[in-house]
């Protein structure tokens, strides 16, 4: 008789147990449900929403079909637009198309233009293109200008057309040039010749250089080797130096390695070293073995 009411209380407990689970995996799939049905995730069953839960399933998808008809979405269904929602929608295409076709932008609707909207495109539209040909643009329309416009863009071509040139570019066209113009734009070329060939860098045509500037490339040029030389760097060459410039890096290099012998830190030739000198140095600071040591 006990034994029964032992198997009969673990029966309920295990029935308990099984409807607790089934219970909370009942749960659990409600709430995802209503997670991807909020948030248009994926197949929302509406079947299983509650009313509240429905309603606000129903505002958050209103708010989203509001949304994607603002951005013009293929998605818009404005048959779920309210009147006013509609309305504003309608307002808002409208000012949007007006604000592209002021801008230039595309797709631009001019149909969809009032008058006076369409007088300020066109405005606009002059204004851009006036623009466009000032600076020389490739949206440049030349038969839409007036006489006086196009006396003020061929003034300004002129006025670029004298600015590659001063700086040497490709696009410069000399022929255009007035003889005062021609003349600048030849000094300008032999300066820049002049500071390309002193600074080491560019072209440098040393042919057209005068005397003077020939002497100052050749003394930039030796100063320029000489502070390679100071610094180690593989463009130097030792050939092109004086008697003195080499003695004078002689003793800085043999500073350099004395220093670095006695400190124990950078390249140390304890070779190099005259005997006094090697007499000051701790052999474990060496860090270059002397010739023949093993």
């Amino acid at each position: 008789m006990k034994r029964s009411t032992l198997h009969f209380v673990l029966a309920l407990i295990a029935c308990f147990n099984l409807a607790h689970v089934a219970a909370f995996a009942q749960s659990a799939d409600h709430s995802q449900n209503l997670l991807i049905c909020m948030n248009a995730l994926g197949v929302c069953d509406h079947s299983v929403l509650t009313g509240p839960e429905a309603a606000q399933v129903a505002a958050g998808e209103h708010q989203r079909n509001i949304a994607d008809c603002r951005r013009d979405g293929a998605s818009c269904d404005r048959s779920k637009l309210t009147l006013a929602e509609d309305n504003a929608l309608a307002v808002a295409r409208h000012q949007h198309n007006v604000s592209d076709c002021m801008e230039g932008w595309e797709p631009c609707n001019h149909s969809m233009l009032t008058q006076g909207e369409a007088n300020g495109v066109s405005r606009a539209e002059r204004t851009r293109n006036l623009a466009s040909c000032t600076h020389g643009w490739s949206s440049c329309d030349n038969s839409t200008l007036t006489e006086a416009e196009a006396k003020d863009v061929a003034v300004a071509g002129h006025q670029r057309n004298f600015g590659d040139c001063i700086d040497g570019l490709q696009s410069c066209d000399l022929s255009s040039l007035a003889s005062r113009e021609v003349g600048l734009v030849t000094a300008s070329a032999r300066e820049r010749n002049a500071r390309n060939c002193t600074d080491g860098w560019g072209r440098c045509d040393r042919a057209v250089l005068s005397p003077a500037e020939t002497a100052r490339v050749i003394m930039a040029e030796h100063q320029r080797n000489l502070s390679n030389c100071k610094v180690g760097r593989e463009t130097c060459d030792y050939a092109q130096l004086t008697v003195l410039e080499n003695k004078e890096l002689a003793r800085a290099e043999h500073q350099r390695n004395y220093t670095a012998c006695r400190k124990g830190y950078g390249y140390c030739d304890r070779s190099l070293l005259t005997p006094a000198e090697a007499r000051l140095i701790p052999p474990a600071r060496a860090s270059v073995p002397e010739t023949g040591e093993k």
